[in-house]
């Protein structure tokens, strides 16, 4: 039976991707009742007149102004205004790129689990040489701590994965996206979606590629976005914190008393002396499984993705008030 489906694709400045993306995704989803959305956030290249075009070529394409920009705000606007027949919600991202039966076997999946929603793993990949070592660190312990949705393999029911496909029902029931949230919204969805009892699975055999920040600079940034977005998630939400999120503001705080503290007491150098050893043996490994000398960069890389994600982490605790969240009666 066919499903009224509402693909939603929040963008900013995404010119080089977005027609790809949208043909993928169209030719995907013919067979079925589909909406595509593009919630664009004010771009300022041809994002927006590139999506004008394809409404005119592709039948249930339309383009969306997001007057917040934020990627939550875009989504909920879009089932604001598209969703109101819609029964299954798809979230995509102009960045990755999607298997040519993206959308179909999403839906097999919701079905056949009976889940509330389905989220997918990303497989980091990358071009130039600093790309490929922050691929793929990313997709290590040592860059991501073991998290399910980033390179995985084992499907089933998880606490969070990155976002695919989800029952408009239980989004609503959820409150949708918290539109306060930059970074780590979805994370923050999943945690008041479990709490009114919705299951969300990860099924690996559904996989995304994804390509990470090319540059230092543009990394640090990411990371510790990311980082200022979980300080908040953790607080609203204490019992999302996990291991692996609690090891790194704790060893870097660590590693900064210790270096400060070296002077006096040269002994504590050998905490971050371990860590950086830790990484070069990761780096080494990396390189050779990859017949690579780019995943020597594995050890910087994997230093700035640790000490940005901290900052940010530390930061949002000082800068960001939050409060815990409580389930609302009319929440059910």
């Amino acid at each position: 039976m066919s499903r009224k489906v509402l693909i939603v694709i929040p963008v900013l400045n995404e010119a080089p991707h977005i027609e790809t993306v949208v043909r993928n995704l169209a030719t995907d989803s013919v067979h079925e009742d589909r909406t595509i959305v593009v919630a664009d956030g004010g771009s300022t290249d041809e994002t927006a007149d590139i999506v004008r075009q394809l409404a005119k070529e592709i039948a249930g394409v339309h383009l969306l102004h997001n007057p917040q920009r934020l990627q939550s705000a875009g989504v909920n606007l879009a089932v604001q205004v598209y969703g109101a027949a819609a029964q299954v919600l798809v979230r995509c991202d102009a960045h990755c790129q999607y298997p040519t039966d993206y959308i179909s076997r999403l839906l097999k999946t919701l079905e056949e689990r009976r889940a509330d929603s389905v989220v997918v793993p990303m497989d980091s990949r990358g071009d130039g040489c600093l790309q490929k070592a922050v691929a793929w660190v990313s997709d290590t312990k040592v860059g991501s701590g073991g998290s399910a949705h980033r390179g995985g393999t084992k499907s089933g029911f998880v606490d969070h994965g990155h976002h695919a496909a989800m029952t408009i029902d239980a989004f609503r029931r959820a409150g949708g996206y918290d539109e306060t949230f930059t970074h780590n919204e979805d994370a923050e969805f999943d945690c008041r979606l479990r709490a009114i009892g919705g299951r969300i699975f990860l099924d690996s055999d559904i996989r995304l590629s994804y390509r990470p920040r090319s540059g230092f600079l543009s990394l640090a940034k990411q990371y510790f976005n990311y980082g200022r977005g979980r300080s908040r998630t953790v607080r609203r939400h204490p019992g999302s914190l996990r291991l692996r999120q609690f090891l790194v503001p704790t060893h870097v705080a660590l590693t900064v008393c210790a270096i400060v503290l070296s002077p006096v007491a040269p002994v504590l150098l050998t905490l971050p002396m371990a860590y950086l050893a830790i990484l070069g043996l990761t780096a080494v490994t990396i390189a050779h499984k990859h017949r690579s000398i780019c995943g020597l960069l594995a050890l910087p890389a994997a230093v700035v993705m640790h000490f940005a994600w901290a900052l940010g982490f530390f930061w949002g605790i000082l800068s960001i008030r939050q409060t815990t969240w409580r389930m609302t009666p009319s929440v059910s």
